[in-house]
């Protein structure tokens, strides 16, 4: 989705950031933990990252406090060439922090500090003050819907980046405790996919965005066509599409990923085996990869397959942000397992 003017960024990111601090004694029950790492995280923040490593001109709008981990942010941004400054102070906040646990494969105990949070503070006056119609690409997540003032300021700039033209991206990102009451998020997801392009979440934030005790009759009254009818899942993802994304796609894991278009078309992209270190991150990995080949012109499984092997590469790694790998990197990677 082009503009006649010529575009400053590819993609902006907006939304949640914080300091990652990550277990470093993996393996161990939360409460052995000795010591930690301290890296960058929060979705779009990771994402702003993941495409900017990837090639593509990234910005970020978020919020930090007049704090040391707001400096910690910045620099780390800044010395990877993502455009800064738009990011907001906000007086009186603290900059986000999320403490987590690596027992592999399975087991990632992870806690927010939230409370006072800068980035929930974003409002309409930063959206208007950001790069919205110099952008190719405007990414939102589920959590920048969580709270006010952010939900409104979230809401309105998939707003104005529909209006402008730009091509729009949810990633759903759901955390159920930043939510004063689960149902509340897909109530809030739904009524901001009419201004959404394509939508990305795991089968749990899909279920979660859609409440899926949604009736058949909502199936029955879909403009999809030929909807097939299994189980939950196939109610969740209609009701999605139905709400006005474009397209779903769903990131399975080891199981690949899936894309869902409004004909009724599922487009499958297999995944790329490795060892699990540490899962967190490796959803943003793909979404920066999916997104770098949609702005790319990729079709629909080049583009997932793309987003497979940079959330392979992050699975295996430590952290988020800090570990996103470089078209290189992924070139490598996927050279060794028999190419894209």
């Amino acid at each position: 989705m082009g503009q006649d003017m010529v575009d400053t960024y590819d993609i902006l990111a907006i939304g949640r950031s914080s300091i990652d601090l990550y277990s470093n004694d993996v393996g161990k029950p939360f409460p052995e933990i000795t010591s930690f790492g301290a890296f960058v995280g929060g979705c779009p923040t990771n994402i702003s990252v993941g495409t900017r490593r990837l090639g593509l001109r990234s910005a970020l709008l978020t919020a930090i406090g007049n704090d040391p981990v707001g400096e910690f942010l910045l620099k780390f941004l800044n010395d990877e060439g993502v455009e800064t400054q738009f990011i907001v102070n906000k007086p009186g906040y603290r900059t986000s922090a999320v403490v987590l646990g690596i027992e592999p494969p399975d087991r990632f105990p992870l806690i927010y500090y939230r409370d006072n949070c800068a980035d929930i503070e974003l409002t309409i006056d930063d959206v208007i003050a950001s790069p919205i119609a110099e952008s190719r690409a405007v990414l939102i997540s589920g959590t920048g819907l969580s709270k006010e003032p952010s939900r409104s300021a979230t809401m309105y700039a998939a707003e104005q980046a529909k209006a402008s033209g730009c091509q729009v991206f949810l990633d759903l990102d759901f955390r159920a405790d930043q939510w004063h009451d689960p149902r509340a998020f897909g109530v809030c997801v739904r009524s901001t996919l009419c201004n959404v392009d394509i939508a990305i979440g795991t089968e749990e934030e899909t279920k979660a965005a859609s409440l899926t005790d949604v009736t058949q009759m909502s199936i029955e009254h879909s403009q999809i066509s030929n909807p097939t009818i299994e189980g939950d899942m196939d109610i969740a993802v209609a009701t999605i599409l139905n709400a006005g994304a474009d397209a779903l796609v769903v990131k399975r894991g080891s199981d690949g990923a899936d894309v869902y278009l409004k004909d009724g078309k599922t487009i499958h992209a297999e995944p790329f085996p490795v060892e699990i270190y540490n899962t967190l991150g490796a959803g943003d990995a793909f979404a920066s990869g999916f997104i770098f080949g949609i702005l790319n012109g990729w079709g629909w499984q080049k583009a997932a397959r793309l987003g497979n092997a940079t959330g392979a590469i992050v699975v295996t790694r430590h952290g988020c942000a800090n570990f996103m790998p470089t078209m290189a990197e992924v070139n490598d990677f996927v050279e060794e397992r028999s190419g894209l």
